[in-house]
């Protein structure tokens, strides 16, 4: 596929639209085989299937037969390799269909993946994890930095970093959100807590008592800020900070305080009157 990372591909258009452009070198004509000689692509980003939408999809094959054919990929010993349509193989295969209509293709890996990828975004047959680990296989097959990423899936920059952010959850957390025991907005309160201990409290009272993600938050703040204050009352204050809040304080002309050290802390601004608080953000402008 040419000039990839040269245009500004978006997701939109909808798969058919993009196989008919980036891909259509690729695709050949399609052909009904035998669907045992299917098998589904080990790459494939979303892995679970709802059981009881792959028995509706079913009934529907069997009462009109599949519609968009499935697109796979010829192997050496002459089986078909599946890369985009893998719910339309399942229900099929519930269906009772012995044969079933493809499309044949030729493409790279980072070509299998993003075709997979972008089928399952446009469907929103992804969960979160399911999403985030496909963006960090695509980055580490072709080496992508997140701002190539999101051009790619057409996504803003921040919404593939908070995705990926996901995969620093522990594991037990990762699937407590693939399950959907836990929604997103829970798993960026647990990441915004700092230390570990905390973080798997949290998630505690989140899975035990059900809490909102407003209150989550709340706590994870409360956490954060228990969790600053014990740490600064130990440890004292070094030369180099206290030089930099002498700084900060000329420069902006009010109190200026710094709990914490050189790696982490709080920078704590004071302002007495709105007239000081206009003067010190006329500072930045």
């Amino acid at each position: 596929m040419s000039n990839l990372l040269g245009e500004k591909k978006r997701l939109g258009r909808g798969l058919e639209a993009l196989m008919k452009t980036e891909y259509s070198e690729n695709v050949q004509t399609d052909m009904k085989i035998d669907i045992d000689k299917i098998i589904p692509n080990p790459n494939q980003p979303r892995k679970e299937f709802d059981l009881s939408a792959l028995e509706e999809l079913a009934a529907s094959i069997k009462e009109k037969g599949i519609i968009q054919p499935i697109l796979v990929e010829k192997e050496n010993d002459g089986r078909y390799r599946i890369i985009a349509g893998e719910r339309r193989y399942r229900a099929a295969k519930m269906a009772g269909l012995t044969a079933i209509p493809v499309v044949f293709g030729t493409f790279t890996p980072r070509e299998k993946l993003e075709i997979a990828l972008i089928e399952n975004i446009q469907r929103k047959d992804l969960t979160p994890i399911e999403e985030a680990n496909a963006y960090n296989a695509l980055m580490a097959e072709e080496d992508l930095s997140q701002d190539e990423l999101a051009k790619i899936v057409g996504k803003n920059r921040s919404t593939v970093a908070n995705s990926l952010r996901l995969l620093k959850l522990s594991p037990e957390m990762q699937n407590a959100l693939a399950q959907g025991h836990l929604t997103a907005g829970h798993a960026r309160a647990l990441l915004s807590v700092d230390a570990e201990e905390n973080r798997e409290k949290l998630f505690d009272r989140i899975i035990g008592n059900q809490i909102s993600v407003r209150e989550a938050e709340k706590i994870a703040a409360d956490m954060n800020e228990n969790n600053c204050g014990k740490k600064s009352k130990n440890i004292e204050k070094s030369s180099d900070l206290i030089q930099i809040e002498q700084k900060l304080k000329k420069l902006l002309k009010t109190k200026v305080s710094i709990k914490g050290t050189e790696e982490k802390g709080k920078l704590i601004i004071s302002y007495r009157s709105n007239d000081e608080l206009q003067n010190f953000i006329s500072n930045f402008e």
